[in-house]
């Protein structure tokens, strides 16, 4: 059983239909990168999957369907998203947002898990009661992380973390999203326009126009088609 199964998902705003019948799985402790150009339908995949937008076909999560669920609901199931422009609460501390991931709890442990969290981002610690606003664009996208890594997901969706960022800290958060899938076991799905970075930490690949998957594989056998490398690779 996979732990995320998608099957002829069909997803859009208004009476416009973005997805069309779109599948694709992710495995318990992988990594997985949509790729795709702008307008493809990545980004209306992900609000899909954690139910932020009206979809239909088949969602299932850990082997319950989660088709119809609320967006509370799928967080509580396991499943947290990172949106496309980080999203931070601009007015609240950086702790008081890391505390706000933690919403569906209700154990004892969110004063560990900050402590945590704080250790695997040194910068977040130094500025946790700094204004989330006032932060640097990878400042923030680390408390976006951060934060819904506070609610101990089981699959973390990222939607575009380089956006906007320096090439420097990109790579600092792929490392840091590496680390937690290698030595946590996190599953991860991506959305990336820096392809070829995406590719170097995912394990297999799909490939997306106009709201349909057309292309998957693993990362190597992708990286090694001609047709595909010029399409999406730039070499």
């Amino acid at each position: 059983m996979s732990l995320l199964e998608v099957s002829t998902l069909r997803a859009g705003y208004g009476p416009v239909n973005v997805l069309v019948d779109l599948n694709l799985v992710v495995e318990e402790g992988e990594i997985v990168v949509i790729l795709g150009s702008n307008g493809a339908g990545k980004t209306t995949t992900m609000r899909a999957i954690s139910g932020m937008i009206a979809r239909s076909g088949s969602i299932t999560f850990a082997g319950q369907s989660i088709t119809k669920s609320s967006p509370d609901a799928i967080v509580r199931a396991g499943i947290a998203q990172v949106p496309q422009g980080r999203g931070t609460f601009p007015e609240l501390s950086v702790e008081d947002n890391l505390r706000a991931g933690a919403f569906v709890r209700n154990d004892d442990e969110i004063d560990e898990d900050l402590a945590h969290w704080f250790e695997v981002f040194p910068r977040l610690r130094e500025r946790r009661e700094q204004r989330a606003g006032s932060l640097s664009g990878g400042e923030q996208q680390m408390v976006a992380i951060a934060r819904a890594l506070m609610s101990r997901p089981k699959l973390l969706l990222c939607d575009e973390p380089s956006l906007g960022l320096a090439p420097l800290i990109t790579q600092e958060l792929f490392g840091i999203i590496a680390s937690l899938n290698r030595d946590k076991g996190l599953s991860v799905l991506l959305v990336e326009q820096n392809a070829n970075l995406a590719m170097k930490i995912a394990r297999r690949v799909y490939l997306i126009e106009t709201g349909r998957i057309v292309a998957s594989g693993s990362s190597d056998e992708l990286s090694a088609d001609d047709s595909i490398r010029k399409a999406y690779l730039g070499f």
